[in-house]
């Protein structure tokens, strides 16, 4: 059974894990009665369909996000196209302490726009805490720009359930991976350095080579359609996934999460913004929910 697991785990990292060649790819309908069910061009989904009729164009859609040129602003064109801010840019409005029923009184602030999670000991929600939205997300499109200091960690995770994990560290969910590659230790663990960057955290890595300046700002994209779900960074596509099935079991099986009672198969949950003791800026904090 253990050899099964293993070999399960090993095929589903290799075939999640996209070619460069396949990340540069346009995104295009599968096929001629799909075009019907496409809802914009920039964010093509499907009504009651797991797998998407035609994939996301992330590049296309930072883009629209940030035509205007303004931070934590909805222009009508996003308006329009079904998007909203998770985080307003002002206040703690919508969210909340993943262990707390309000935002927490300190490793956190506000300023000029910027949303900072502030550096502490280095350890999983020691400082202020994570935070997590106050209502519950099941199909989504989210981007959020962050910046990291140097040697920073920390995440964004999705299909969260606050109430799964009341004793120490982060609350568990299924993580974009928030990460300096080049000075975390975090980045040399794990297996085939689904650790790093981008990658769904400890089970499928993300590409070697992407798109990312740790002295610039930079966008996170997560796509969930369904069980269908998508990592992008920098308008690059980093991985996607399906959950819900064997292999994605045998892939959760085989990590950290082993011992958590359907991990990253429920059908909706919070979305949380990591404390790790390090300092993390995140801003422009937008969603977009499919039908």
């Amino acid at each position: 059974m253990k050899k099964t697991i293993l070999l399960l785990a090993a095929v589903i990292m290799q075939a999640a894990t996209p070619t460069i060649a396949q990340t540069k790819q346009a995104a295009k309908c599968g096929n001629k009665t799909t075009t019907t069910c496409c809802k914009t061009a920039a964010a093509k989904t499907c009504t009651n369909n797991a797998t998407p009729c035609c994939k996301t164009d992330g590049a296309k859609i930072m883009t629209m996000l940030h035509a205007s040129g303004k931070d934590n602003y909805i222009s009508k064109a996003e308006a329009a196209d079904g998007w909203r801010l998770l985080w307003d840019g002002k206040t703690t409005d919508g969210w909340r302490g993943a262990k707390l029923d309000k935002f927490p009184q300190k490793g956190w602030t506000i300023e000029n726009g910027v949303l900072k999670v502030m550096a502490g000991n280095g350890g999983e929600a020691a400082n202020g805490g994570d935070i997590v939205t106050t209502r519950t997300y099941k199909c989504f499109i989210l981007s959020v720009d962050f910046k990291i200091t140097e040697g920073a960690n920390s995440g964004i995770k999705y299909f969260v359930d606050p109430a799964e994990n009341k004793g120490a560290g982060s609350a568990i969910g299924c993580e974009f991976q928030i990460l300096d590659d080049l000075r975390h230790p975090d980045a040399k663990l794990g297996v085939k350095g689904n650790r790093k960057l981008a990658s769904l955290y400890d089970l499928i890595p993300a590409p070697e080579n992407k798109p990312f300046d740790i002295k610039q700002w930079n966008n996170a994209i997560i796509v969930v359609k369904g069980n269908h779900v998508e990592h992008w960074l920098n308008g690059t596509k980093m991985l996607e996934y399906e959950r819900n099935n064997q292999m994605w079991n045998a892939l959760v099986a085989y990590s950290k999460y082993k011992n958590w009672n359907n991990f990253g198969n429920h059908t909706e949950g919070n979305i949380l913004l990591q404390d790790h003791g390090d300092e993390v800026w995140f801003k422009n904090v937008k969603i977009k929910e499919l039908p």
